[in-house]
């Protein structure tokens, strides 16, 4: 699995998620940092890449979109160093491998895990 890493995460997550065995690169290697989420999700979707993210609005695009790929992994914690959430990232795209090839938006927490097959439609109440 390939993961491209959102410009608001930090280019060490290309080394941690490499040493784990992920294919991985910072947008930075692949384009303008100034580019807008839409680029970067077209640039995944036809490079086969899983976006690593702590943005909301990809997964807002896909809701909106009903897009199958890319898949999306949102971070939603407000500590990023990888000391502290590198491992449950890493332990969370091992578990979720076979999903996320296929298309889904993964969110991470402290507290949980959740995961949605795309396309991406609104919850039954």
């Amino acid at each position: 699995m390939k993961i491209l890493i959102d410009m608001n995460l930090s280019p060490r997550w290309v080394l941690l998620l490499q040493e784990a065995g992920f294919g991985a690169c910072h947008w930075s290697e692949k384009g303008p940092a100034t580019a807008k989420d839409a680029e970067i999700m077209g640039y995944a979707a036809a490079n086969d890449f899983v976006i690593l993210t702590h943005d909301l609005d990809f997964s807002a695009i896909l809701a909106v979109t009903h897009g199958n790929k890319p898949s999306v992994v949102q971070i939603r914690a407000d500590n990023l160093q990888l000391e502290i959430i590198g491992m449950s990232i890493i332990v969370a795209l091992r578990q979720m491998q076979s999903e996320l090839e296929s298309g889904a938006l993964l969110t991470i927490d402290p507290k949980r895990t959740r995961l949605r097959i795309l396309p991406l439609f609104p919850l039954k109440g």
